[in-house]
Formats: C-alpha cells, structure tokens, sequence
C-alpha cells in the first residue's frame, strides 16, 4: 500500500507546474524544466524560473534573440531552440548561462551571427547543433567568425548537417582543438582540401562526410584523412561516386582503411561507399572496381599521378567558378545601384543638359527651315531674275572698276510693288540699282528675312 502510494505521488508529481511558471509554457519542478512549445510567442517569455536547468523553446516564431533574452538563467545546461525562425543572434546572447553545456539552434533561418554570439564565460560549453540552419553564404561566413571568438575551445560536438555546404576554407574548425564528434552530412561538399580539419584532427572520433557531393577522393583529401588519430571514423557512404580509373587510388585507400594497415581512420561503411556513374557500374562496390589489366589492390602511384592531378585542377577550377559567379553577381548589383545614386543625385544638373540640348538642336533644325523657306521664296527669285534692271528701266552696264565695299545697315530692298509693305518708321533710301551688285540685294534680304523669323519663333 505503502509503494503504491508513493508511486501515486511521483506521478502526479512529475508534471507538477511551477507557480512562477511563464504564461504558454510549462514547468516542471522534478526535472527543472521548461517547454514553450509551438505557442506563436513573439519573444523569449520573461520569468522563467531561475532553478531551471533545461530549457526547450521550439516552434514560436522569434526573429532574434540578444543578452537581454535570458537574465539570471546562469543554472541552464542544456536549452533547445530548435524551429523558432531565428535569423539573428545577437553578441553575447548565451553569456548569462555560465553553466551552459548543450545549445540547439537546429531549423532555423540564420541569417546574421555575431563574432561572439557563441561565448560563454569559462567556455563550458560541449555541444552545438547548427543542422539545417546555415543557408547562405553570409551566415557560414558569419559562423566561421563565430566558431573563432566564441570561446569554443571544449567545443565536443558540432553538427553542421543539412546546410547545403559546397566549401569548407583549410582552417575552419582550428580554434576548436577538443572537437570529437564533426556532422556534415545532406551537404553538398566536392572536395576536402589539405588543412581542412586542422586543429581537432588528433581528437575527432567520428567524421561524417556522407550524403554529399563527392565523386572520389584525391590524394589531398586522402593525405588530411591521414592525419586523423588511430580511433577516428569516417562515414563516407551514399555519395556519387565516379568509378572511372582515376578513382584507383581512393579504391585502395577504401581496401586498407579496414585492416588498420596503412589508414589511420576505419571507413564504418564502407558497403555503402557504391558508384553511382557510368551506369554500367551503377551500385558497384567502389572497393571492387579495376582499371584495366590490374588484378591487385595496389595502384602504381607514378602511374596515377597525372590522371589525379587533372581531376583536381579540374575539380578546384569548378568549384573556384560558382564563387566567382556570386562575387561577379555582387559586384555588378553594387555598381548598378551606385550608378543609380549617381543619377539621382545629378538629376538637376541632367535635366538642364537635356534642355540645353535640345533648344540645340531645335535652333538647327530651325536654321534648316528657314534656310529652306528663304530658297523656295518665288518673290527672291523674281528678284534675282531682275538683276540686271532697276527700278526706272534698263540700266546701263556698271563700270568695269565699280564694286560696292560696305552695304548700309538701314537699306531695305522691295521685293515687289504690291507684296512688301515697309514697317512704320523703318526709312527707305532711293533705290540705286545702276550702281550697286545684285549679289549682295540678295544676301543682304535672306540675313533680314532670316532675323525677323527667328526673332519671331523666340517670342
């Protein structure tokens, strides 16, 4: 009776809500924790009880979280914010939970990281999980930063899973010298260049590099697995392996690294390392395939040299052009919209030269028409058909020595008896037509005509 009671109490005991408890979420005293699950808060709710030491946050909708996000939660170890559509986190988020071992930032839409973001005073922190969180260029740089200054340097485990990852810089995981356990499977990296995984490669236990985009490994990639420590383990399996010859040296490497024998690291599934191309050797064992006449294990690596050499310049060249695509990509937006700034900010001064332009071209064109109107003038004609009489008759023959050097300014000629009235005031001097050229009547009435239709348009 007496254990039956007891049990009775334990169960009604374990759920037992906490009065403090925040409003949407629920403690739990027997455990010190608290679920705020899929209650669409805005925010980390305030109040959270001081006690508690597990903390799960999962399915809100908070766009950031900062310092001010957990006050006095320095009893915390272990707090999940998994799916809460995080995209900052801001410096020193986490420095309150100085007793902070576990964090989980998994599905979330992290877009800025703050160089110390991360940090915990006296670093106890041992696992991260960043899976399905990293989907931009800038937040995996952002995160590189991050895992530098963030005081990780008891970092275990970290995975970075599902983040479509194409490159992983020589030096990423550096500052993390106690990592044990690195994730970076459902990825989609080509190659591992040398340098990779310095730092924590004499203390990684698992390495996890399958479900990604690798199609063999060259001796670069072999070399750093190289240096892994005597206990470590690679998961290198469902990836697309090409069984072409060039894939000879990663199939020997594959035999050993079973037997201890030349490998420092075990491949743990190795039954699932299985070409994927050409199709006649599709699902093959990669361990199995043979280049030719060979029958043994082994690969003549003179032999190889120049066959691995071309892969990786080839590999290294395709990988460089999808970074040079997005950094063109960038620097074109940035001309454009500096471009578009400095049409704005000249927008006066481009409308005044588009005025003045086209009054330019306006006065030519008006120039052509007057020209034009002046030539076809059947009054002008007539005149110039009359070159040779005056207003009284026929004139006489001018002398052969007799040529007018200046034309009065105020002289008007009439261009008929009926068609030209002169203006009010304008005087006429008597026509002198025996002793003046006709030539210069002529251009004397175009440059008059010529300045009254201009003088006309402009008003």
């Amino acid at each position: 009776m007496r254990v039956f009671a007891l049990c009775v109490f334990l169960f009604f005991l374990a759920p037992y809500q906490c009065t403090d408890c925040p409003v949407g979420c629920k403690c739990f005293a027997a455990t010190n924790t608290v679920t705020c699950v899929s209650r669409e808060l805005r925010a980390v709710p305030p109040g959270i009880p001081g006690r508690a030491r597990t903390l799960v946050i999962t399915g809100n909708d908070i766009p950031q979280i900062g310092p001010d996000s957990f006050p006095g939660l320095d009893n915390v170890t272990n707090i999940c914010l998994s799916n809460n559509r995080i995209t900052e986190v801001g410096s020193h988020t986490f420095s309150p939970m100085t007793g902070l071992r576990s964090l989980d930032l998994s599905r979330n839409p992290l877009a800025l990281i703050h160089p110390e973001a991360l940090w915990v005073p006296g670093g106890p922190l041992r696992d991260l999980n960043l899976s399905r969180s990293l989907h931009n260029t800038t937040s995996l740089a952002d995160l590189a930063v991050a895992l530098r200054w963030g005081g990780l340097a008891g970092l275990q485990g970290l995975d970075l899973s599902g983040n479509r990852l194409t490159l992983l810089a020589p030096g990423t995981f550096s500052h993390l010298p106690g990592l044990r356990r690195l994730l970076l499977r459902d990825n989609a990296l080509a190659s591992v260049r040398g340098g990779t995984f310095s730092g924590p490669e004499k203390r990684l236990l698992l390495l996890d590099l399958s479900r990604n985009a690798f199609r063999t490994f060259r001796a670069e990639a072999l070399e750093e697995f190289g240096r892994l420590g005597p206990a470590a383990r690679l998961a290198l399996g469902h990836n697309p392996y090409l069984c072409s010859c060039e894939i000879r040296r990663f199939a020997a490497w594959l035999n050993r690294s079973g037997t201890g024998t030349g490998a420092a690291a075990v491949v743990v599934d190795a039954d699932q390392v299985r070409c994927a191309a050409p199709t006649r050797l599709r699902d093959a064992d990669v361990r199995a395939v043979r280049c030719g006449g060979e029958e043994d294990e082994g690969v003549d690596e003179d032999e190889d040299e120049d066959g691995k050499q071309e892969g990786e310049d080839q590999e290294e060249e395709d990988v460089s052009l999808q970074t040079s695509y997005v950094f063109l990509g960038l620097v074109l937006g940035f001309v454009g919209m500096m471009f578009l700034l400095v049409l704005y900010l000249n927008r006066g001064g481009m409308k005044k030269w588009i005025t003045e332009m086209r009054d330019a071209c306006r006065d030519v064109l008006d120039g052509y028409h007057y020209r034009y109107e002046i030539d076809s003038d059947p009054r002008l004609g007539h005149l110039s058909a009359g070159a040779g009489r005056g207003h009284f008759g026929s004139a006489p023959p001018a002398p052969p020595r007799c040529v007018v050097a200046q034309m009065p300014t105020d002289t008007l000629v009439p261009l008929g008896d009926q068609d030209h009235v002169p203006p009010p005031g304008d005087h006429v001097p008597p026509p002198q037509g025996t002793k003046r050229d006709v030539s210069a009547h002529l251009q004397w009435a175009e440059s008059r005509v010529r300045g009254t239709r201009t003088s006309r348009s402009r008003r």
